[in-house]
C-alpha cells in the first residue's frame, strides 16, 4: 500500500480540508503514515495569512526534498499559498510535483492519475464555477469513533479587511444550502458524533436560505447532538438574533471566537473593520449578559501600519477590560494584493523592534488574564466531552469543557462520553483533574 503524509498549516478550515484529502486518498488505496520519511506522497496544506507561514513552508520543503530524493515520493502543495503563488511555487521549488488551490481539493485523484501517466508538473488553481458550489463533506464512516467533527457551511469572505489575503485565496462568500448542512449533520450524528463545529471564514454572514442564528437553532434540534460550536465570527455581523440564540439554546456551546484586531478606533478604521471599540465592547457585554458562562477568545494584530504607542496602549487597555479567555496575537506582516501592503509606506511602517516589544507586552498581559480564568476553575466540577488520550501524557485522557477549555484527567472513559471531572490544578492554557468516582492516584 502506498502511504501519504499531510503537513497542515494554519486555520481550522485547513484542518478540515486536510481531513477530506485523507478521505480521498484512502478511497484511492493510500494509507496514512505519521512520519514523512515513510510516505510515497507528501502534501503540504498551506496558510498565507502571515509571512512567517510562507517561511515555514519553504523550510519544510527543504526537509521533504531529501525524502523525495531518497524514496521517490511525490510532493504536492495545496491551500492558500498555492492559490496565491500558483506557478511561482514551481520556480521556487522545481522539485515539487503539483500545486493545487483551495477549490481543487476534490481534484486530487485526477491530479495523481495524471502524474501516474508520466505527465508534467500540474498546477490546478482555477476557482470552481459550478452552481451550486460543491462543498467537501466529512465521511460518516471515517468520522465513526470520534467525538467531534466539522461541517463547512460557507467559504470565502466579502469583507476586504485591509490586512487580509483570504478574499484572494478563498474567494468571495458562498453559503451552503441549509438543508444540505442539516443532512450532513444527521449523517455524522448517526455514527456517534457528539459535537459539531460549523466552519467558515465569517460564519455569521451565512446566507444559505435561513439566517445563521436560525441555522444554529435548527442544528441544535437534531437527536444525538450534545454541543454545537462555530468559527469564525466578524463583530460587525454579531446580530441580536445570534446573541439570543446563545441565551435560549444551551446546546450552543458557551464559547465564541470574536476577533477584535486592535483597541484603537483609528487603527480599526484603517483596517476597514467597520466597528468601533465601543461597539465591540457593547456587543461583548450583550453576549455576556445573555450567556454569563460564555468564554470569549480573540485575535489581535500588533504593529499595523501607522500604529503609534498610544494606539497600542489602547489595545492593552481593551485587553485588560475585556478579559478575554484567550488571545491569538501576531505581528503585522504585509500580504500580497492587500490594501495594507499597498499603503504601508504611506501610513507608516512600524519598526520590527517596536512590533516585537509590543507583542511581548501584550502577550504577557493576556497570559496573566488567561491564567486567572483557568485558575478560577480549580476546585470546580467541569462537564467534559472526552476526545481521547492526552497528547502531553498518554496515560491520561483529555477532553473539552463547554467553554472549549482543555482538560487532562485521570480515570477511565470512552471517547464521546460526557463526564464530570473535579478540577485539581490549572496552567495558563489547560486544566487538570480527576473523573468523579475514580479513586485518587497514589
Amino acid at each position: 500500500m502506498k502511504r501519504y503524509f499531510i503537513h497542515t498549516f494554519g486555520c481550522q478550515m485547513n484542518v478540515y480540508d486536510s481531513l477530506r484529502m485523507g478521505e480521498l486518498l484512502l478511497a484511492m488505496g493510500y494509507g496514512p503514515t505519521p512520519v514523512a520519511e515513510e510516505a510515497d506522497l507528501i502534501l503540504l496544506n498551506t496558510c498565507s495569512i502571515r509571512e512567517k507561514a510562507e517561511d515555514k513552508l519553504l523550510s519544510a520543503l527543504g526537509r521533504y526534498r531529501l525524502i523525495k530524493h531518497a524514496r521517490g515520493a511525490w510532493i504536492g502543495i495545496g491551500g492558500c499559498i498555492a492559490q496565491q503563488e500558483k506557478e511561482k511555487l514551481l520556480k521556487k521549488a522545481p522539485f515539487v510535483d503539483f500545486v493545487f488551490g483551495t477549490d481543487a481539493v476534490r481534484k486530487l485523484p485526477h491530479i495523481l492519475e495524471a502524474l501516474e501517466r508520466g505527465g508534467q508538473p500540474v498546477v490546478e488553481v482555477a476557482w470552481e464555477e459550478a452552481e451550486p458550489y460543491t462543498f467537501l463533506e466529512a465521511s460518516g464512516e471515517t468520522s465513526r469513533g470520534k467525538a467531534c467533527e466539522f461541517i463547512t457551511i460557507m467559504k470565502g469572505c466579502d469583507n476586504l479587511c485591509a490586512y487580509c489575503v483570504v478574499p484572494h485565496t478563498r474567494g468571495r462568500e458562498i453559503s451552503r444550502p441549509y438543508a444540505d448542512i442539516l443532512a450532513q449533520a444527521q449523517t455524522l450524528l448517526g455514527v456517534g458524533i457528539k459535537e459539531l463545529t460549523l466552519l467558515g471564514q465569517n460564519v455569521n454572514s451565512f446566507a444559505g436560505g435561513i439566517s445563521f442564528a436560525e441555522l444554529l437553532l435548527e442544528v441544535a434540534k437534531l437527536p444525538g447532538l450534545e454541543r454545537l460550536r462555530f468559527t469564525t465570527s466578524h463583530p460587525q455581523d454579531l446580530s441580536p438574533a445570534l446573541i439570543e440564540a446563545f441565551k435560549v439554546e444551551h446546546k450552543i456551546a458557551p464559547h465564541i471566537h470574536l476577533p477584535v484586531q486592535s483597541g484603537s478606533d483609528a487603527i480599526l478604521k484603517r483596517m476597514r473593520r467597520n466597528y468601533t471599540v465601543a461597539e465591540y465592547m457593547e456587543r461583548l457585554s450583550q453576549l455576556r449578559a445573555a450567556r454569563p458562562d460564555i468564554a470569549v477568545t480573540t485575535d489581535v494584530i500588533v504593529g499595523f501600519p501607522g500604529e503609534t504607542e498610544a494606539d497600542f496602549e489602547r489595545t492593552l487597555a481593551l485587553t485588560a477590560e475585556a478579559r478575554f479567555d484567550g488571545q491569538f496575537s501576531f505581528i503585522f506582516s504585509a500580504r500580497p494584493k492587500t490594501l495594507a501592503a499597498l499603503k504601508e509606506d504611506e501610513w507608516g511602517r512600524v519598526p520590527h523592534e517596536a512590533k516585537a516589544e509590543r507583542l511581548k507586552r501584550l502577550q504577557a498581559l493576556q497570559k496573566q488574564v488567561s491564567a486567572a480564568h483557568f485558575q478560577s476553575q480549580v476546585g470546580q466540577v467541569a462537564e467534559v466531552l472526552v476526545e481521547g488520550a492526552s497528547k502531553q501524557n498518554p496515560g491520561r485522557l483529555h477532553g473539552k469543557t463547554p467553554q472549549n477549555r482543555t482538560v487532562n484527567f485521570e480515570g477511565e472513559a470512552q471517547v464521546g462520553e460526557l463526564i464530570k471531572v473535579h478540577i485539581l490544578r490549572a496552567s495558563s492554557s489547560a486544566l487538570f483533574g480527576q473523573r468523579l468516582g475514580t479513586p485518587a492516584c497514589e
